[in-house]
């Protein structure tokens, strides 16, 4: 597929939040891999302040020990930070030149071998809900294109989620949204032991997962608590887990499957 047609393919992705099962992990995951995959940087990670005044990290990543450092001072200054409260880009980005006040986030991402690190606000005009950030370890800016792109999905994704809050009842994304950084533990939980079980990689386990969650219409959560909780799913069981094919594959029960949501139920979630 051609950059042109990802990009377009994202915004498509990123509108899509008018459906009665609309899942904000899945959304925001979404979006941190479509950055990674379609921008010139390293890594990415999605930091929100909504509902309330305090960043946190709500989307699985797979950071290892060295990122996970990173991001956890991210929430406390850096770039990130300033994005989301100033609601205005943050670029380059150097950490050789960087402010003194960023002084802890620095030392740890030039440790972990991030050379550069820029931001974008979630932002929806004079409302700022978070930021998106954006790492490079190459010797050069992140391309002014690839930064006016990643504003735009920013500014695409935020629009979904304000209109997912508008539209559809106010209590369900919020209470999604309190709960992000919980669900994100189960997911990693639910990643690390499929992956580990049928050796493969990180990325395959949490395809395999959340093409189970869409096919079945059940939230990437509850997938995610249903492996924890009985070890396995039908779908990934029955194959789903390789590199080369991460979507849900089809087969007889094996054990039982977590429990589908009536669309009567889903829509009044």
């Amino acid at each position: 597929m051609s950059r042109e047609s990802k990009i377009t393919e994202t915004f498509v992705e990123l509108a899509d939040t008018f459906v009665a099962d609309f899942d904000v992990i899945d959304f925001l995951q979404q979006l941190t891999v479509r950055c990674c995959d379609i921008l010139d940087v390293t890594d990415v990670a999605v930091l929100l302040a909504y509902p309330g005044p305090q960043l946190y990290s709500p989307a699985p990543c797979d950071p290892g020990p060295s990122l996970s450092k990173v991001l956890d001072l991210a929430l406390c200054e850096g770039p990130a930070l300033d994005a989301y409260r100033t609601a205005d880009i943050v670029a380059p980005g150097d950490l050789a030149h960087a402010p003194a006040a960023w002084r802890d986030f620095t030392t740890t991402a030039r440790k972990a071998g991030y050379s550069y690190a820029s931001a974008v606000p979630l932002r929806l005009r004079e409302e700022s809900i978070g930021s998106l950030l954006l790492l490079r370890t190459t010797d050069s800016a992140l391309p002014t294109g690839d930064l006016m792109l990643a504003q735009a999905f920013a500014d695409a994704a935020t629009i979904g989620l304000l209109h997912a809050r508008t539209l559809r009842d106010t209590e369900t994304v919020n209470d999604q949204l309190h709960t992000a950084l919980h669900s994100r533990i189960i997911i990693e939980q639910a990643k690390g032991f499929l992956a580990a079980q049928h050796n493969t990689s990180l990325d395959a386990a949490f395809h395999a997962m959340r093409s189970y969650a869409r096919s079945e219409r059940i939230l990437l959560t509850s997938v995610a608590q249903h492996v924890i909780d009985t070890g396995s799913i039908t779908a990934i069981d029955t194959g789903s887990l390789t590199e080369s094919d991460t979507g849900s594959a089809t087969g007889p029960p094996s054990r039982p499957r977590p429990p589908r949501r009536p669309a009567a139920d889903a829509a009044n979630e």
